[in-house]
């Protein structure tokens, strides 16, 4: 793994954003190939999604051949919610920029059978061909760190959660900015 140390966050938010924007650019998506894409919600993602949609106002950047797949969601919580990380991702950043909603994967936590949901979401993935990239967050109880994703409560661990939905472990090419 390559470790990135910055001394800002506006700086590293610039980093991974350039490093996303490059990746997508170099597979060159297409009608026939999607890059997928494996994001995280939460506010450290945040300067980076502003980044983003910045180079796809800018003319840099498209998302209309690109799929993602969301790491977690809320057990409960409406979608609709403003709390819910499918509100979260569209209002930050899905509703800026080109990407169709068909190509935008987030877990359903209202789900009646959320192993079914889990193994259901996993699928899709495969048949995705895999997460080409996976862009993770900081997580204080390191669920992710090992590319862990999940169906989840709250942090606090009052509410219930369900870590079912599984990434590939970080990979000797990984970089931690």
């Amino acid at each position: 793994m390559k470790l990135i140390i910055l001394d800002h966050y506006s700086q590293a938010s610039e980093w991974a954003a350039k490093y996303i924007r490059n990746r997508i650019i170099q597979f060159n998506p297409g009608p026939d190939k999607y890059f997928t894409l494996g994001l995280p919600t939460g506010s450290t993602p945040l300067g980076c999604y502003k980044k983003l949609i910045e180079y796809y106002k800018n003319g840099d950047l498209s998302f209309k051949y690109v799929k993602t797949f969301n790491m977690d969601e809320y057990v409960g919580l409406p979608r609709d919610h403003p709390e819910s990380y499918h509100s979260f991702m569209w209002n930050n950043f899905f509703k800026h920029i080109d990407i169709h909603p068909e190509n935008t994967h987030i877990l359903d936590g209202n789900a009646a059978d959320l192993q079914a949901e889990c193994d259901a979401f996993e699928e899709k993935i495969k048949a995705a061909g895999g997460i080409e990239l996976f862009v993770g967050g900081d997580d204080p109880h390191h669920r992710r760190s090992q590319g862990i994703c999940s169906v989840q409560g709250h942090r606090g661990g009052s509410e219930p959660y369900v870590d079912r939905v599984c990434f590939p472990a970080a990979s000797p090419h990984s970089v931690c900015v």
